[in-house]
């Protein structure tokens, strides 16, 4: 026989008879809607607590933090090592989650799905379809390039370095030919036009460093498999009161997207030798993406069963809706406003009508319940009073031992993004990502160094193609693929981005320095960096180089102050002359003056016409 997880008790004829649902039609999913302060949590509350101490596996996912931090004090004392506390608002030891890791080719399509979703639902109304298209295909392009974070979003849309490597490592011929055919031909006007919605959105998320050094981690903490498999207890805390409404929803929709791969991930167990895992959604409106409508028609067969709660149907978009009551086996209805007794009508009729729904009390259902596969005929009940605190918590030690065995240390994280950002050669260490806690980061030890490379993808490897030099507009180190000569401008990315999208004028050089004259003319020093010259900008007043070599026209051609007549045979003999006297005028003038040169050219000419007829 099933076990029997009680919730409510009958209130027919005052028969007060404790009753609850079965294990197999729990897996046909439930459904729990009513005004807020009506109980619904508190029903909720009981079935966790039942399944805690059953030994069963239980995910909690909870946006305002009073649900989550209430079902720690009542965690078994012999359950203590089962149970994850997912606090993002913990932010000295924040719990890796990239959501794109390691996703199979075959589910990329859900996770891209998913997080687009999240985002479509947050800025439903200046959403467009060429943000949502670059979008897409960013986050599809990072799936496939290794170590790939969300931070690679901001990323691959303004780093033509970075996008060069992980454009080379994509095998999905759609997506390959968006950034190779596409993107790149794209006009930087209307580059940055494409672009800015995402920087805008995207960036609220990454410029947090509190949401930064969570999805930040390439590796993630927390094996969602093996949490389902073996029964584990996954509670997050996603308070929006910690981490803001957006960000609540965004790591909530990306958890569970990932729940749902975890349990799809089973394919490879036999039916009858997966384990049921429980998944309560408390408000579950913020995460109802159209990715829901996949988890609860293919859920069940891989025994991932949800209970899911929330206030009134319009907070549904019309398919996530739809999806619901077409595959929820039990149905759960506290007192409803008068829209939703509406719809809520024809699940209960006879027995009950739309003026019986609007009027129920506090902590009194209407039910359509799940027994044996088939759906009961509704009936009224009360559900079960809250379960009293125990006396002794054992918060502290799950706290700790989370800490332990999940999190990292915030100095390690910030010490590895400022990592990966500087990890592709060519790019500057420093970015927008991490430029306000550069001063305050201090150099890793040894041992927290090495650590940090296995969480992040490396070593920093220096390209020897590379020269590294200063930007000269705002000084900071960056690498070229060129020597530098004082006379092409030197740009770090963010300088380059800001000249591109006209936030800022390009410097402007007239000529090229001449290679003798080059460390006279840089106001900035020269010292040797692995074999690689480091160039300094140049100081203020611009640098003024020696003029081009004039063309040789009329033999070696020697331009000389207007005034001074000179002849034809002195034009002719002056390559072979004494130097000292050209050398002395080239000090004088700072460059030629071409229209005097003009003027001695025509006087030569005639000059020698002259001297040809009198000789005829």
């Amino acid at each position: 026989m099933s076990e029997i997880v009680p919730f409510a008790e009958t209130d027919f004829r005052n028969q007060k008879i404790k009753f609850g649902i079965k294990a197999d039609d729990r897996r046909r999913h439930m459904y729990v809607i009513g005004k807020t302060g009506m109980g619904k949590t508190t029903m909720l509350e009981n079935m966790v607590i039942s399944d805690m101490q059953s030994g069963k596996g239980v995910a909690v996912v909870d946006p305002h933090g009073e649900f989550a931090e209430k079902m720690i004090d009542f965690v078994p004392r012999e359950r203590i090592d089962d149970v994850i506390y997912f606090d993002p608002g913990d932010q000295d030891f924040p719990i890796a989650f990239n959501a794109i890791e390691h996703v199979e080719p075959k589910y990329r399509h859900l996770i891209a799905d998913g997080l687009v979703g999240v985002f479509q639902k947050l800025w439903a109304e200046t959403w467009g379809p060429r943000l949502e298209y670059v979008l897409r295909n960013a986050i599809l392009a990072l799936m496939e390039y290794p170590d790939s974070t969300l931070l690679g979003i901001m990323r691959i849309l303004v780093d033509k370095e970075y996008r060069k490597v992980v454009v080379a490592s994509i095998k999905d011929p759609v997506v390959r030919s968006f950034w190779v055919d596409e993107y790149s031909r794209y006009p930087d006007k209307f580059q940055a036009e494409a672009i800015a919605p995402i920087q805008n959105k995207v960036g609220q998320f990454l410029t947090s460093p509190l949401i930064r050094n969570i999805v930040g981690q390439a590796k993630t903490a927390i094996n969602l498999r093996d949490v389902m498999d073996n029964q584990k207890i996954l509670i997050l805390n996603l308070s929006k009161g910690k981490v803001g409404e957006a960000s609540s929803r965004l790591l909530g929709a990306m958890m569970i997207t990932k729940l749902q791969l975890a349990a799809m991930s089973r394919i490879d167990t036999p039916e009858n030798e997966r384990k049921d895992f429980y998944l309560y959604v408390d408000e579950f409106q913020n995460f109802a993406t159209t990715s829901f409508i996949n988890i609860l028609s293919e859920a069940r067969k891989y025994r991932l069963n949800l209970i899911l709660a929330h206030q009134y149907i319009e907070q549904l978009d019309e398919t996530v809706s739809a999806a619901v009551f077409g595959n929820i086996g039990t149905l759960a209805v506290f007192r409803v406003g008068a829209a939703d007794a509406e719809v809520l009508e024809p699940e209960f009729m006879p027995g009950f009508t739309k003026e019986d729904l609007v009027n129920l009390g506090k902590y009194r259902i209407y039910l359509k319940l799940m027994i044996d596969g088939l759906a009961s005929k509704p009936f009224s009940a009360i559900t079960l009073n809250p379960m009293p605190k125990p006396s002794e918590s054992y918060r502290e030690e799950i706290i700790r031992k989370t800490r332990e065995r999940y999190g990292t240390p915030r100095e390690e994280v910030e010490a590895g993004i400022i990592e990966w950002a500087g990890h592709i050669p060519g790019i500057s260490a420093q970015t927008s990502v991490e430029s306000d806690r550069a001063e305050k980061t201090p150099e890793s030890s040894q041992d927290a160094e090495t650590k940090t490379r296995k969480l992040f993808s490396g070593p920093i490897k220096e390209d020897e193609n590379k020269i590294v030099a200063n930007c000269w507009v705002c000084g900071i180190e960056t690498q070229v693929p060129f020597e530098p000569d004082g006379v092409r401008p030197i740009y770090c990315k963010n300088c380059l981005a800001d000249i591109r999208s006209g936030k800022r004028e390009p410097i402007k050089v007239k000529a090229k320095i001449s290679d003798r004259s080059t460390e006279q003319v840089l106001s900035g020093q020269i010292t040797k960096n692995r074999g690689k010259k480091f160039i300094g900008s140049p100081g203020a007043g611009r640098v003024s180089p020696a003029p081009p070599p004039l063309p040789k026209k009329i033999g070696e051609i020697v331009a000389r102050p207007l005034g001074k007549p000179v002849s034809l045979s002195v034009l002719n003999s002056s390559k072979n002359s004494p130097q000292s006297t050209i050398q002395e005028e080239k000090k004088e003038r700072k460059a030629p003056d071409i229209v005097g040169l003009r003027e001695i050219l025509e006087s030569a000419m005639k000059q020698e016409d002259g001297n040809n007829n009198s000789k005829e």
